[in-house]
């Protein structure tokens, strides 16, 4: 059994895949997500950047260069709220049409089809939107994740930091739009770990270089009227002083 003192981050005690963000990986034990184990992935809002933030992984797992060739691997989204879009995800790497689907809106569904697919040799991994399940759910899919060597994320929202879990790696994730820093970042912030706690948030940039060109083009854009909008306001200002002057 490995031994590490609590003002050290931890090596992984298994097999980890890099998360594809340095700075990330950089402050999570072993240098990567866990595979085997739990991740939980809680959220101020559904949709504040969970797919850039797995992306990187998800396309090791499933490259989009070997999209039509045969083979068992998938990755399977549980009570997800959203239909991924297949066509930005391929362009970003990831072979779409081996993600897997499942609906479901109970809790104890929702939970139940998680373990069944971690149970299923084809699944690479589980990505589940689990906005209320029990500790005693959490501690079976964590169990199953481990005995079949999966990699497993959670999504839940911020209030369950509050509650306890078995999962050893709980992150939180929020967008720039959320009020943190750069308009282009967003921020996670690991809230457990096997390590010493981390103090700052981790600033990461989520989006395509595509995307950010685009952001950036609207954003001079946007600079460019305002601009424009001042220099006239101005020029209409000092145009109204000169007819005042001639007046008087």
């Amino acid at each position: 059994m490995g031994v590490w003192r609590a003002d050290q981050l931890a090596a992984s005690a298994g097999t980890v895949l890099s998360s594809g963000h340095p700075a990330l990986d950089a402050q999570l034990p072993g240098g990567g997500w866990p595979v085997g184990a739990l991740t939980e992935l809680l959220q101020v809002q559904s949709g504040s950047g969970e797919w850039g933030l797995l992306l990187p992984v998800l396309a090791q797992l499933l490259p989009s260069h070997t999209a039509g060739v045969a083979t068992p691997t998938c990755v399977v989204l549980v009570g997800a709220p959203h239909v991924p879009l297949g066509p930005t995800l391929q362009a970003r790497g990831l072979d779409a049409q081996r993600l897997l689907w499942v609906r479901t809106d109970t809790p104890a569904a929702r939970a139940w089809a998680c373990e069944q697919a971690l149970r299923c040799a084809d699944v690479a991994a589980v990505l589940a939107w689990l906005p209320q399940v029990r500790t005693d759910a959490l501690r079976r899919l964590h169990m199953a994740a481990h005995d079949h060597t999966k990699l497993l994320w959670v999504l839940r929202p911020v209030q369950a930091q509050h509650e306890s879990s078995p999962a050893p790696l709980r992150l939180l994730l929020a967008s720039a739009a959320q009020g943190l820093g750069s308009p282009h970042e967003s921020h996670v912030s690991i809230l457990k770990r096997r390590g010493p706690p981390l103090e700052q948030a981790v600033p990461l940039c989520l989006h395509s270089a595509a995307l950010r060109a685009l952001l950036a083009a609207a954003q001079v854009r946007v600079s460019q009227r305002l601009h424009a909008h001042a220099t006239v306001a101005t020029a209409r200002r000092e145009h109204a002083l000169d007819r005042l002057a001639a007046a008087v």
